[in-house]
């Protein structure tokens, strides 16, 4: 039994010294960093505390990025978890060709982030008055010119239009966990509603989304960890956007970091975006950990 736990331990020991050294350690380096004068490209550990953070947080383009966030991260999960249910209901009536529109669905989830970003940046690309090109150019064929818009070239709209992509994305995911929850609700559950009188729609709310609630919470943590991140799509769409409208933190932390060489200060965005993935986590981890014990 000793050398069976010896054994077991040694098997995953090279994973724990690799995750202690490239995930904690470089998080308290950053940390470290983050409370230091290095704002040159030379370092320089001189301990300054807070006054990074301080700095920050007055910074115009800062807060544009962390109100983008926010305003993304809403419209993000609200969209995709509509999206996604209603997809995962309308996949659930055994229609014909079912596999095929499951594929279809879920088929943006197999592209990349970086590519779902060039791809939208042309079809959103609202070209010129006497010239549209992309989504507008249908608009205006099909005689909804007054729905032409500037999209993400427009600082009203901004990151409203990153939106639009990422929902288109992720929408598949949602609706595969919302698919594989209602198939998972007992039949006996929704013939007994209906001898009762209930219809679908009180079907549905009565008695699927309330069994679905788990898989809401997890899509939530899903979803909500890649908006608080988000990265590859914005580069590859818009980059920060007329007037910083369609700035997120990692964009400003990559900037600051890597094209001013303000390590500190770089150092200091990563940690807040750390906290703000953690504020999400964390909660979601001791729900799982409280759950499995009362099982």
């Amino acid at each position: 039994m000793q050398k069976d736990k010896l054994y077991s331990f040694l098997f995953i020991l090279p994973s724990i010294i690799l995750i202690a050294i490239f995930v904690y350690f470089f998080i308290f380096w950053t940390g470290f960093i983050s409370l230091t004068d290095w704002n040159d490209i030379f370092p320089n550990f001189n301990i300054i505390g807070l006054k990074n953070y301080i700095e920050l947080f007055q910074n115009f383009r800062f807060q544009i990025s962390m109100k983008n966030t926010l305003v993304f991260t809403a419209l993000f999960l609200i969209s995709s978890l509509i999206l996604g249910f209603f997809l995962a209901i309308f996949l659930d009536q055994k229609i014909k060709g079912e596999n095929i529109f499951r594929n279809i669905y879920l088929f943006p989830m197999a592209i990349s982030l970086v590519v779902t970003g060039v791809v939208w940046r042309w079809i959103l690309n609202p070209g010129t008055i006497n010239n549209p090109i992309g989504l507008n150019q249908i608009l205006d064929k099909v005689g909804l010119s007054f729905l032409k818009s500037g999209w993400y070239t427009d600082p009203k709209i901004g990151i409203k239009a990153v939106v639009i992509a990422a929902v288109w994305q992720m929408s598949g995911y949602v609706m595969a966990m919302y698919l594989a929850g209602i198939r998972g609700i007992p039949n006996e559950l929704f013939e007994a509603a209906q001898v009762d009188g209930a219809n679908m729609w009180q079907v549905y709310r009565y008695i699927v989304l309330p069994l679905l609630r788990p898989i809401t919470l997890g899509a939530i943590i899903v979803l909500g960890h890649i908006s608080l991140k988000i990265f590859d799509l914005v580069v590859a769409m818009t980059g920060s956007g007329a007037g910083f409208s369609c700035d997120v933190p990692a964009l400003f932390m990559y900037d600051t970091t890597f094209r001013g060489n303000h390590f500190a200060q770089g150092a200091s965005i990563a940690i807040i975006l750390l906290l703000m993935v953690g504020v999400l986590i964390i909660p979601y981890l001791r729900y799982s950990l409280k759950s499995e014990v009362k099982r």
